[in-house]
């Protein structure tokens, strides 16, 4: 039996968040959740992690897993939040471990930073099997746009991440520290190995100038025909060459040092300083 899969899109990052259930158990995972931060006030709010809460409630659902498909570097994670709120284990990619050493250093966090993962209940390799209810999920290592991407693959329905994006739109930036283009390269190629009618779900949609709408669900096929950067036929040469020239226009994500700082972290802030106020750090350069 397929999984019955709801979507929630948050606008101010452009995200699709995802509760994913077992109809035969009302057991369900919810995949990349999303806290409101301001960046102009430091204000962090819950809206848009309460609105999948209500439809937990509302559906009588029961959390077994919240997971991550990487340290996202452009929202905040309610992963916390929701494991407070409605139990559950914490999963994310078993090379976060990377992605925490090398923002540790970046951010100079104090010596109680664990870079071993240990924030999370669980770190998943590759090519394992975990169980919600009665649905079967295989976890693929695809890394490139960060070292600890992976992606879910449910009953007929992978969640990709940031790896791909709508065939109209490409594929993920491999500019951030451990983001390698080749590697992204032969991961996005086993998401195309997977069965041409295979779902794919995205964590992120921005439109395009003839695209207005947002869009979160496209399949293998599609991807493999369509996707304007990565299509078949596509080498891996041309696509590192491609992605090397366009990376290096992209503008940083926005929310990109609050959300690493914090999602590095298992969706924890900062320890408090000694006046009870938690911190994000700015690294300076000067040019």
């Amino acid at each position: 039996m397929s999984p019955l899969i709801e979507a929630f899109f948050d606008h101010n990052t452009y995200t699709f968040s995802y509760v994913v259930s077992d109809p035969r158990s009302n057991k369900c995972a919810i995949i990349d959740s999303v806290l409101d931060y301001d960046a102009a006030v430091g204000r962090i709010s819950k809206n848009s992690a309460n609105t999948v809460i209500e439809f937990v409630h509302a559906n009588k659902l029961e959390v077994e897993w919240i997971l991550e498909t990487h340290a996202h570097a452009d929202h905040l994670s309610a992963a916390t939040y929701l494991k407070e709120q409605l139990g559950g284990r914490t999963g994310i990619g078993a090379e976060i471990k990377m992605v925490q050493k090398v923002f540790g250093e970046m951010f100079n966090a104090e010596p109680e930073f664990h870079r071993n993962g240990s924030q999370f209940d669980e770190l998943f390799s590759d090519n394992v099997n975990f169980e919600i209810g009665g649905l079967t999920v295989n976890v693929m290592h695809t890394p490139g746009h960060t070292p600890a991407c992976i992606t879910y693959i449910f009953e007929g329905a992978a969640f990709v991440g940031d790896t791909l994006f709508m065939p109209d739109y490409g594929t993920a930036r491999a500019d951030f520290p451990g983001g390698d283009a080749k590697a992204l390269y032969h991961s996005i190629h086993r998401i195309l190995n997977l069965p041409p009618e295979t779902r794919l779900h995205m964590c992120h949609d921005y439109g395009t100038n003839e695209r207005k709408e947002f869009l979160y669900l496209t399949t293998v096929a599609e991807q493999r025909k369509n996707n304007v950067q990565i299509h078949e036929g596509i080498s891996v040469d041309d696509f590192v060459a491609f992605r090397k020239q366009r990376d290096a226009g992209l503008k940083a994500p926005h929310l990109l040092l609050p959300s690493v700082q914090f999602n590095m972290r298992g969706a924890e802030l900062p320890p408090a300083e000694s006046n009870g106020t938690h911190y994000f750090k700015i690294p300076l350069k000067f040019v």
